[in-house]
């Protein structure tokens, strides 16, 4: 085997083919013409000299040797896009303190990613940062026990509060793996239980607003406040539930067993954003924003977009034009 023909973009094509098992698919994923994906596959498969892909079989499978290197195919592009991340640079020295919030949705991957930068981008700074809801999040910022929060949009902005968005966080199905559960086979309230997050989240009342508006009803059975513990429900079969894509991104664990789709009805979002108040000067709070931006992109928005190819268009970055 040579790693001459193995390129950062026949990776990439390699992933999205996986992922989707179209090669219509990846070529919308990538933005290449589906003639430029077959080119990058054959071109992989020759510098690896096996063969990745049953090219006889639609949708495309990976054959025993295209398993095991899709894996290490993840786990290499994982962490290019962190380099990636990480080699934003920015100028905080002139900072004396600086107290940050983020949501817990980003704990396992973004959260780690952002305060190292931070910490590295801070000279003789007073740095604090604290994980919570959004709606505690909200309320620091407004009571200017924070300086930053970033967090889903829980409203509208107060007066003397600046907002940065970040990105569009879309809603979609989860059902158990191999369930009949799609967009265009919704779920009777009589067949399998719908699982809800616990009713004091804000995506609970998202979720709940949202099929209110839709006339859609479901019986009060389970109510869960932990994002992985209704994912682990949903694998083993339990029930089926609403969630987003970078709430399903966290849950990488239970992928094999459980399966995204399209809402059924009208589609929603949410949305990230950055917030500070209007009194706090400087390009700083532009700067971490341009960062988060970043790191969603590379970390959640890139792998999942590949992954979910049905996003498109739906799950994206909001208010950055250079990042």
């Amino acid at each position: 085997m040579s790693t001459k023909g193995i390129t950062i973009r026949g990776l990439e094509v390699f992933e999205a083919l996986a992922a989707s098992g179209s090669v219509a698919r990846a070529a919308e994923r990538t933005g290449l013409s589906q003639p430029s994906v077959s080119q990058q596959l054959r071109n992989l498969e020759t510098a690896l000299d096996v063969e990745l892909v049953d090219h006889s079989r639609r949708p495309m499978q990976l054959t025993p040797a295209g398993k095991l290197f899709r894996a290490r195919v993840e786990n290499a592009l994982s962490e290019i896009r962190a380099a990636r991340s990480e080699l934003t640079v920015m100028d905080l020295a002139h900072v004396t303190s600086l107290s940050i919030g983020i949501i817990d949705d980003f704990d396992d991957n973004i959260t780690p990613r952002l305060a190292t930068i931070l910490a590295d981008s801070l000279t003789g700074c007073r740095f604090r940062m604290i994980t919570a809801s959004s709606h505690e999040l909200a309320t620091l910022i407004a009571d200017k026990e924070l300086q930053l929060a970033i967090s889903a949009r829980t409203g509208d902005i107060p007066d003397g509060i600046i907002e940065y968005p970040l990105a569009r966080d879309p809603f979609m199905i989860v059902a158990p793996r191999g369930h009949s559960i799609s967009a265009d086979n919704p779920p009777a309230p009589d067949e399998l239980p719908f699982l809800r997050y616990e009713k004091q989240q804000l995506i609970s009342a998202q979720i709940e607003a949202q099929l209110e508006r839709t006339g859609i009803s479901y019986p009060d059975r389970f109510e869960i406040g932990s994002h992985l513990a209704l994912m682990a429900m949903v694998a083993r079969g339990i029930g089926w539930t609403i969630t987003t894509p970078l709430g399903y991104m966290r849950a990488h664990r239970f992928h094999s067993e459980i399966q995204p789709a399209p809402l059924p009805f009208e589609p929603f979002s949410r949305q990230i954003s950055l917030f500070t108040t209007d009194d706090w000067a400087g390009t700083v709070p532009d700067d971490i924003a341009r960062t988060m931006r970043r790191l969603l992109k590379n970390q959640m928005i890139a792998p999942a977009l590949s992954e979910l190819p049905f996003l498109a268009g739906a799950l994206t970055i909001l208010g950055g034009h250079d990042d």
